[in-house]
């Protein structure tokens, strides 16, 4: 799992707002599994997605890795203590090394290029559910060559199959 946070703006040429965008990712089979949208970059921004990606987790019997840049909602003692808690090991980026968090940082770079930089956000209501829309399409219908051509949820669904 890997997760960060990024910002996107909104509003007209008088008033100019940001929200920010907190996903974890799946870098088995780049689903993005939990998310959350807010005013700030708070540690309850990403402690929200944290708490979903908990309450689907199918058992503890198997590893589980989350991987971040060394921001400082990740260094919080909530979120240190969540992890431990539930038995998820924390990967950090080395400091100033955005490559270190590649996968997601590709993610967000694909959803700004096919969500937002062609397009002019007046409200937050507008962005948000653009968002929302968006993350379902890339989870359920857009096709990724290094998936095989599947979805992320197709090729979760045949990961889960060879499983059980």
């Amino acid at each position: 799992m890997t997760t960060d946070i990024s910002e996107f703006r909104y509003g007209n040429e008088t008033i100019e707002e940001r929200i920010y965008f907190s996903p974890i990712k799946d870098l088995h089979n780049n689903t993005i599994t939990a998310f959350a949208i807010g005013d700030h970059p708070t540690t309850e921004l990403v402690m929200e997605p944290l708490r979903k990606l908990i309450e689907l987790r199918p058992s503890l019997e198997y590893r589980m890795t989350i991987h971040s840049d060394q921001g400082v909602q990740y260094q919080t003692t909530q979120w240190r203590k969540t992890l431990k808690k539930h038995h998820i090991f924390q990967s950090m980026s080395r400091r100033g090394t955005c490559l270190d968090n590649a996968p997601m940082e590709s993610f967000f770079h694909l959803m700004k290029t096919e969500l937002y930089y062609n397009r002019k956000f007046e409200t937050k209501e507008e962005l948000i559910e653009a968002m929302i829309e968006w993350i379902d399409y890339y989870n359920n219908e857009r096709i990724q060559h290094n998936l095989k051509g599947k979805t992320p949820i197709e090729y979760r669904n045949l990961a889960l199959e060879k499983v059980a």
